[in-house]
C-alpha cells in the first residue's frame, strides 16, 4: 500500500464498532484522517462543518433491519446536502440486490461483508478520487464563470431613468448584428454592458473575445489582432490565430478603442470593412465572421476630432451608441448598489451582516464617486474587511478626509455610541486646528497627554 496519504478525510458510519474499526484499518493508509461514527445523525452534524472525500455507509441501523430502507433515506439526505459526495455502501452478501439499488440512488459504489482489505482499499480510493475529480470540475466551472464575469460586478442594477434607458438600448440592439460603441467614464460598467449585449444576441452560444487595446503595443498590434504565420518575424516559431479570428461566429469586444494610435486605425478599419483578416506574413485572407462591440472613456468631442480618431472608423463602430451615465448622475441607484456589494463581500469574507443606516446611505449617496461603480465596489469591500460593531460607519469607507468633512450626516442622525462619538469629537478638533495638539486639547478641555492617549486608542 502507498505510504503517502492521497486523500483528506474519510468517514465510516456503522453501528457495529468492530466492523467500523476493521474498515478504518483497511483504508487508513490512503487518508489523512479516518472518522468512525455509529449513526448517520452524527454524520449529518459533521457535514455541516466538513467535506469528506469518502463516506462509507452501512444500510441498516435499526435492530433486526435488513431491507436497507433506513440507509436509502440517509443516502438521499447526504446527497441532498452534498450532490458531489462519494458514498460507498456497506452491505451483507444477501444484500447485493439492495446495494445495486443504492447505486441507482446515487451511491458511488458498494462493498460486501465480509470484504478483503485490498478490495475495500481499492473501492475507497477510487470513490475518493472520483470525489476529488467532481470537486475539481466544479471549481473549473466556477473559475470559468469568474473569468467571464468581472469580479463583484453588479448585474445591471439600478432603477434610475438613466439605467432604464440603457437597458432599453441593450434590449433593442442585442438581437441584431449591429456594431455597438459603448461610451462612459472609467468604472461605469462598459464591459458589463458588452457582455449583456453578447448574452442576449444570436451569437450567445459562441465565444466572446475581449481585447484591451490600451495594453497592445504598436509593434504587436497586427500579430495580436490579425495573427501571424510561422517565420513572419524572428520570434514567430509557429502559426498564431489573431484575436479577431478567434472570435469566429461570436463577439469581439474592443475595449479602450480610444487608445488605439491613429496610425493603426486604418488597419482595423480595413479588416472590418472587408470582413476578412490577413495574418502577418501571409498573403491569404481569412473571412471574418464577428460582431464588434467597442468601448471607450473618451468624450464625444475627442472622438469627433479627426486628429484623434478616424471618422470613417467611428462610423463603422457606432451603428448603435450606448452612453453610460456616471454614478453622480444616477444617485438614486447608489443605495441599491451599496446593499448589493456589501452583502456580496460579507458572503465572500464570511463577515457578519452589518446595518447600513439610512443617514449613512444618504451621505454616501451624496458623494460624487469619481471612480464610479468600480470605486464604490472597492469601498464596500474595504468597509466589510475593516468595519467593527454591528453597523457600518462613515470612516469605514475610503474617501479622502476632506470629502468626509463635507459628508456630514443629516440632522437627527446623532450617533449615541460613546466610543464612536469620542473618536469623532477628537478627530474633528484635530482637523479644525490642523492637528495642532495643544489647540485641539484646549478646545476639548483635555491635556495634551489625554489627547495623545485618545488618538492612539482610536487609531488617529
Amino acid at each position: 500500500m502507498p505510504q503517502e496519504k492521497m486523500f483528506g478525510q474519510a468517514v465510516i458510519v456503522d453501528d457495529d464498532a468492530d466492523i467500523a474499526l476493521a474498515a478504518r484499518f483497511a483504508i487508513r493508509q490512503a487518508f489523512r484522517e479516518v472518522v468512525t461514527l455509529s449513526h448517520p445523525e452524527a454524520l449529518m452534524q459533521l457535514l455541516a462543518t466538513s467535506s469528506p472525500d469518502l463516506i462509507l455507509l452501512d444500510l441498516n441501523f435499526a435492530r433486526g433491519a435488513t431491507d436497507g430502507r433506513e440507509g436509502f433515506s440517509w443516502l438521499a439526505r447526504i446527497l441532498a446536502h452534498d450532490p458531489e459526495a462519494a458514498v460507498v455502501i456497506i452491505t451483507a452478501h444477501a444484500g447485493i440486490g439492495i446495494a445495486v439499488d443504492a447505486i441507482k440512488g446515487g451511491a458511488t459504489d458498494f462493498v460486501a461483508k465480509p470484504w478483503t482489505n485490498e478490495r475495500l482499499f481499492a473501492t475507497a480510493s477510487s470513490a475518493a478520487a472520483l470525489r476529488q475529480s467532481r470537486r475539481s470540475a466544479r471549481q473549473e466551472r466556477e473559475r470559468a464563470v469568474e473569468l467571464t464575469t468581472p469580479a463583484g460586478e453588479a448585474p445591471m442594477l439600478g432603477n434610475s431613468r438613466a439605467m432604464d434607458h440603457v437597458r432599453s438600448l441593450i434590449e433593442r440592439a442585442a438581437p441584431t448584428d449591429a456594431n455597438v460603441l459603448i461610451l462612459g467614464e472609467n468604472g461605469t460598467g462598459k464591459e458589463l454592458v458588452a457582455r449583456e449585449l453578447h448574452r442576449r444576441s444570436r451569437r450567445a452560444g459562441q465565444v466572446m473575445v475581449s481585447v484591451d487595446l490600451g495594453s497592445v503595443s504598436e509593434t504587436l498590434f497586427e500579430s495580436e489582432l490579425f495573427g501571424h504565420v510561422k517565420g513572419a518575424f524572428t520570434d514567430a516559431r509557429s502559426d498564431r490565430t489573431g484575436r479577431l479570428a478567434a472570435g469566429k461566429g461570436g463577439t469581439v469586444f474592443l475595449d479602450e478603442i480610444g487608445n488605439l494610435p491613429l496610425t493603426l486605425q486604418p488597419k482595423l478599419l480595413t479588416a472590418l470593412e472587408r470582413r476578412e483578416v490577413t495574418p502577418l506574413g501571409s498573403n491569404t485572407p481569412a473571412p471574418l465572421d464577428i460582431r464588434v462591440i467597442a468601448a471607450t472613456n473618451l468624450p464625444h468631442e475627442s472622438l469627433n476630432d479627426p486628429a484623434r480618431f478616424r471618422q470613417d472608423l467611428l462610423f463603422r463602430l457606432n451603428t448603435v451608441e450606448i452612453e453610460l451615465p456616471p454614478l453622480r448622475d444616477r444617485r438614486e441607484d447608489i443605495p441599491l448598489l451599496l446593499t448589493h456589494f456589501l452583502h456580496l463581500y460579507e458572503r465572500r469574507y464570511g463577515a457578519p451582516r452589518r446595518a447600513l443606516s439610512a443617514p449613512l446611505a444618504k451621505a454616501l449617496g451624496d458623494y460624487d464617486w469619481p471612480g464610479n461603480i468600480r470605486a464604490l465596489r472597492h469601498a464596500c469591500e474595504r468597509a466589510v474587511i475593516l468595519a467593527q460593531g454591528d453597523a457600518y460607519q462613515l470612516e469605514d469607507f475610503p474617501m479622502p478626509r476632506s470629502e468626509r468633512l463635507q459628508m456630514q450626516m443629516p440632522a437627527g442622525s446623532e450617533d449615541l455610541n460613546l466610543e464612536r462619538a469620542e473618536r469623532q469629537m477628537v478627530e474633528r478638533a484635530l482637523r479644525k486646528h490642523g492637528y495642532n495638539i495643544t489647540l485641539a486639547a484646549n478646545e476639548l478641555g483635555l491635556t495634551r497627554a489625554a489627547v495623545y492617549r485618545r488618538m492612539e486608542k482610536h487609531g488617529l
